[in-house]
Order: C-alpha cells, then sequence, then structure tokens
C-alpha cells in the first residue's frame, strides 16, 4: 500500500478476543463499529463519577452532569463545523434525526402534489418516513435512478428538480455500495428551486471530514455507533432559522418552557427536540469518540481506508466467480460482492466460522437490490482498525466457501 497504515487495533479491546478459535477480522463496520477504550472509559467514568439527570437539578452533580452534557454538543458542533451550538438536536441515530424532520418540518409544511426527492439507493431510514409523511400530507416521492455502476444518474436528478420539489433527502455514502455522493453540488442545485436539503451522513462521518457549512445542507443526520461511539445516541444538525420555526414532535420533559392545562409554550431549539431524560452517557461517549477520531486525524482515516480499499478491490477482482457491485469513481470503504453459486447468507455462515465478519443480505436498502436485480450482497465494510490482514483473510475465507460448494474455479475442485 502506498499510504501510511494506520496500526489502531490495540485501542480497541474487543478485537484481541478470537471468534470460532480465530483471529477476528471485523469488517461489518457499516452496521456499526466497534468502541476504542477512550469511548468505553468515558461512559464508565460517567456512570461512576458524575451520574445525575441534567438541567433541572441545583445540586453540584446535576450541575456538573449538565455541563458535561452541553460540553458534548459542543463538540458535535465543532465536529461537523456548524455555526452554532443550538442547531445541534441530540437523537437515538440518524433513523430518529430523519424522522425528526419529517414529522416537524415536513408534516406542517408539505401539502398535496409536494415533491420529495429521493434516490434508489437510499436506506429505508431515509425512505420510510418520507412514505409515512407523503400519507399524512399527499405529497409525492420522486426517486433519482442510479447506473450500472452505482453511481447517481445526475442528468436525471436535473430532470426530476422543479418548482414542486420541497425537499431533497440523500445520503452521502451508501451504505450498501459505499458510492460517495456530491451532496455539495446537489445542495446547490436543490437550493435554486428552492428546496430544502437533508442529507444521511450515517455512513460518511466515521470516513471523511464533514462541513455542514460547505456542503451548505440544511439538515445532517448521523450515528454515533458507526462513529465508534456507543449505541442509542446521534445528532441532527438542524439550519438554526428552520429549526427555530419548526414545531416539537415529541412532548414531556425538557422540551418544555412553561406548562399549565390550557396552554404549554416549548423551550427553544435544540431542547424543544429532546423530549425526556436523553441518553447522557451516551452523548458524552459521543464526545469522546468525536475526540479519538480527530487525534489520529479524518485526512489519515480517510487516506488509510482508502488504501485498504483498493487493496481488497484488487484481491476480490482477482478471485473467479467473484463480482463487485458498486464500482462508482468516489467510493468509502464498502466492498459489496456476490460469489457465484453461493447465497450470501451462507457465505456469510462459512466466513463467520474462519473469523471472518461480514454482513449478508439487502442491507435495508431493498429498492438498490431490486434495482440490480438481486436478493442481496455480502459486504465488507472497513475502519479505521483494519489492515491487509483483515483481507487476506476474507479471501482466504472466500476461497474456502468456494472449496466446500465445488466452485473455486482454476483448481480442479469445481466448474
Amino acid at each position: 500500500m502506498d499510504a501510511p497504515l494506520l496500526d489502531l487495533a490495540a485501542d480497541f479491546p474487543i478485537l484481541a478476543r478470537p471468534v470460532n478459535g480465530r483471529r477476528l477480522a471485523y469488517l461489518d463496520n457499516g452496521a456499526t463499529t466497534q468502541k476504542p477504550a477512550a469511548v468505553i472509559e468515558a461512559e464508565a467514568r460517567f456512570y461512576r463519577e458524575s451520574n445525575a439527570n441534567i438541567h433541572r437539578g441545583v445540586h453540584w452533580l446535576s450541575q456538573h452532569a449538565t455541563a458535561l452534557y452541553d460540553d458534548a454538543r459542543a463538540t458535535v458542533q465543532r465536529f461537523l463545523n456548524a455555526a452554532s451550538v443550538d442547531e445541534i438536536v441530540f437523537t437515538r441515530g440518524t433513523t430518529e434525526a430523519i424522522n425528526l424532520v419529517a414529522q416537524s418540518w415536513g408534516r406542517p409544511r408539505l401539502s398535496a402534489g409536494d415533491e420529495i426527492l429521493l434516490s434508489t439507493m437510499e436506506h429505508h431510514s431515509n425512505i420510510v418516513p418520507w412514505q409515512l409523511v407523503c400519507e399524512q400530507t399527499g405529497a409525492v416521492l420522486k426517486v433519482i435512478p442510479v447506473s450500472d455502476e452505482g453511481e447517481l444518474d445526475m442528468e436525471a436528478f436535473e430532470g426530476l428538480l422543479g418548482e414542486r420539489t420541497r425537499l431533497l433527502a440523500i445520503t452521502h455514502v451508501s451504505n450498501a455500495l459505499g458510492t460517495v455522493n456530491p451532496v455539495a453540488e446537489m445542495t446547490r442545485r436543490a437550493h435554486e428551486v428552492g428546496a430544502v436539503v437533508l442529507v444521511d451522513g450515517a455512513q460518511a462521518v466515521a470516513h471523511q471530514a464533514v462541513d455542514v457549512q460547505a456542503i451548505g445542507c440544511d439538515f445532517y443526520a448521523f450515528s454515533g455507533h458507526k462513529l465508534y461511539a456507543p449505541t442509542g445516541i446521534g445528532a441532527l444538525y438542524g439550519r438554526a432559522e428552520l429549526l427555530r420555526h419548526m414545531p416539537p414532535w415529541q412532548g414531556g420533559g425538557d422540551m418544555i418552557r412553561t406548562v399549565a392545562f390550557d396552554k404549554t409554550t416549548f423551550a427553544p431549539p435544540p431542547q424543544r427536540f429532546e423530549a425526556g431524560t436523553p441518553n447522557i452517557a451516551g452523548a458524552i461517549g459521543l464526545a469522546a469518540a468525536i475526540d479519538y477520531v480527530q487525534g489520529v486525524g479524518m485526512d489519515r482515516i480517510q487516506a488509510h481506508e482508502h488504501a485498504l480499499l483498493e487493496y481488497g478491490t484488487r484481491a476480490l477482482q482477482a478471485i473467479p466467480g467473484v463480482r463487485l457491485v458498486g464500482t462508482a469513481r468516489d467510493k468509502a470503504g464498502i466492498l459489496s460482492f456476490l460469489v457465484d453459486g453461493i447465497h450470501p447468507h451462507d457465505l456469510g455462515t462459512i466466513l463467520d466460522a474462519e473469523g471472518v465478519a461480514i454482513r449478508a443480505g439487502h442491507h435495508c436498502a431493498m429498492p438498490l437490490m431490486t434495482r440490480f436485480g438481486i436478493p442481496g450482497t455480502a459486504r465488507a465494510s472497513l475502519a479505521l482498525y483494519n489492515c491487509e490482514a483483515d483481507i487476506d483473510a476474507l479471501v482466504a475465507a472466500i476461497h474456502k466457501a468456494q472449496d466446500l460448494f465445488g466452485t473455486r474455479r482454476g483448481t480442479g475442485r469445481g466448474a
């Protein structure tokens, strides 16, 4: 590899655990990443030293926990380069963030005939919330097609944009193909027709620097657990002037200013959108994860994963009977592939016996699988702690599967 390798596996305790008696090659990072010791310790330290509810208590411990939670929000603001800390809403993850926008921005504003523009490569979490809003408002979905290589058809995108387009909801990086979409350019074009733009950043934030002001989007959603943080925490960036005019979508707890039986008034954003006791420890863990990746350096992470992606692409393409699905020119570290004569689920099971953890199936992107005429793929997704040895283990395990199914070519053991 040309780029210098990162050697960070020692920071992740779980990677030292053998699986099925073998060294673990964890390649299911698109589903969730493993957690560095720094994140595990930050969450444990909160419960050990600082646990209390926030924003209500007058005692020292509550005020201390509140300060940690608010600091975590500021860390997310800097990470995304949002203009204000008030533009960061903590959520359970990307899915909740998108549902928040659908119900709080979309439902009150959309009406019959309005158009929501998505792409074929969206994850279900960026499809279903908009289908629900369409049922509630009479708005309609329009879908940008993708090429055989897994790239957006930008000419079709231009053709779909129009005066009825009210929202573009687009993934930054495809979870099933790894395609990196030109979200800044698409945002600029969508704004020219007066549309609002939401970017699903679930598969982007762990792999490249994200600057919401440079992108120019109105909303940006991501999950902590794909960014080496705990599960159950994520964030929504929302442009301040939009958040200010959005009604709450859940009631209770921290989102109120005053409550009487005849009328309730609401807190300003972001508290307006954070009903109930939030995931305080999760937010602190998310901040620790951001500190960790920024300590490594997002540019170094991106270069390392790109070099590993090229290594893995060459290795898989060299195996007779293996076909990559998704060969876009601009890709993040995802290798989605099919092996002739072996169902992806069978392949995943065999690889697991060899200590190689991948994902197999439709990856919650069923319309995309339909586009390619396949039920699903096997997917190896990369993270900063992966190395060439993980790819080598993947290749060896694929050979083992082909031997078991008698489909290995060039060895006299199959077709």
